[in-house]
């Protein structure tokens, strides 16, 4: 159940990247303003990333996931309503609140049903429904005649979240031990600073933020404007959405292949191969200008990020105590989004200022090179 609910969250969140160029045209966006609607969903997974831990920590993983799910679902169907700018951005904003509250609470849920030495392949193959249900939504969106309007992929993709939410509500069952009252008094006793900094905990959550910051600040600028990059870089439009099928279906295979690596070989190697690759992918698709070359390496840097990205959702738990996980993996998916938020903003931002979308594709090397070498330090800790 929770791979499906990633599936709608994959197919949501790349269905507006997909739609973006002819969105932006029916409602007169510029390029800064698509930016921003983008990063919008984006600040609302810092929100609900943040909250949704806390709560699930509170009140159980089954309620918050489905008060997530409808929430996302009900204001994905919201955005079919909208008429320009401020509309989508204010929809788009409660839509990412309620992914971000799910986001968190799987994780959570994952590492709550997995037999001890599989909490990274667990959380990764619940997680790779998302590129799954991105690559489905490129396939989808590629398939509709240019005659049916964008409007019908958020109706698809907000019908869906609705309808599972009530199969979450009739089948999903609880996994956080009922607590004592005297163990629920210690922890409502426990600040948030004592969960993420205190009894040696300061390191591994800073060095797990410094990974996921860059991490998801590449992923989501490539979810947000890969198809507008290659738009932009002069090939057939209709390579657009293929490039974002190439991009999750590859991302899901990573996914797989890292997570079942870090769990048989540890976080060290493993991780910091995939980062190695995602450099050499960045600069090999921000220079490449034929098809077959840029779908060599749209599919290794979806390969690498996302499932580096997954891989360090299965590791984060293992830092804190069953009691605090929805608080620490909350906080690490929060800083993560911080990246997300600032990742399409600065596409817009370096586009707007005449880079070209090889460029910005380029510029985000630097940034893979600083989560790889957080990777490498959080492992050397972890021995």
């Amino acid at each position: 159940m929770c791979f499906g609910v990633a599936v709608l969250e994959g197919f949501d969140i790349q269905a507006l990247g997909i739609v973006a160029p002819r969105l932006a045209r029916d409602l007169a966006l510029t390029a800064a303003e698509l930016g921003l609607v983008f990063a919008g969903g984006n600040i609302g997974l810092v929100i609900g990333a943040a909250l949704g831990g806390a709560l699930s920590d509170r009140f159980g993983r089954k309620p918050v996931l489905v008060g997530a799910v409808l929430t996302f679902g009900l204001f994905t169907l919201g955005t079919v309503l909208v008429s320009g700018f401020a509309g989508l951005f204010a929809a788009r904003l409660l839509a990412g609140a309620g992914f971000g509250a799910a986001l968190p609470t799987m994780m959570a849920l994952a590492a709550e049903v997995a037999p001890e030495g599989k909490r990274a392949s667990t959380t990764a193959a619940m997680f790779c429904g998302m590129p799954i249900g991105g690559g489905f939504c490129g396939l989808f969106v590629g398939a509709l005649p240019q005659s049916i309007p964008w409007q019908a992929v958020f109706i698809a993709g907000g019908l869906l979240p609705v309808l599972l939410a009530s199969a979450l509500m009739a089948f999903l069952r609880e996994t956080l031990r009922p607590r004592t009252a005297e163990a629920a008094g210690e922890e409502r006793s426990t600040t948030v600073w004592q969960v993420l900094f205190a009894e040696g905990r300061a390191a591994p959550t800073l060095l797990l933020w410094m990974a996921f910051f860059p991490t998801l600040l590449i992923l989501y600028l490539m979810l947000s404007w890969l198809p507008s990059v290659v738009i932009a870089k002069g090939l057939d439009p209709a390579l657009a959405p293929l490039s974002a099928v190439v991009f999750n279906f590859s991302a899901a295979a990573g996914a797989i292949a890292l997570s079942a690596a870090v769990d048989r070989f540890g976080m060290r190697w493993p991780l910091t191969l995939a980062y190695a690759g995602l450099v050499l992918a960045l600069l090999a698709l921000g220079a490449v200008e034929a098809r077959t070359g840029l779908f060599l390496a749209a599919g290794l840097a979806g390969f690498c990020v996302l499932g580096a990205n997954y891989a360090l959702y299965g590791v984060t738990t293992r830092f804190y105590p069953m009691s605090m996980r929805g608080v620490g993996s909350g906080a690490a998916v929060a800083a993560g989004r911080l990246g997300s938020v600032i990742g399409p903003l600065l596409a817009g931002i370096w586009l707007s200022q005449g880079e070209t979308g090889g460029q910005v594709i380029e510029d985000l090397a630097p940034l893979a090179i600083v989560a790889g070498g957080a990777v490498l330090w959080l492992a050397q800790r972890g021995r």
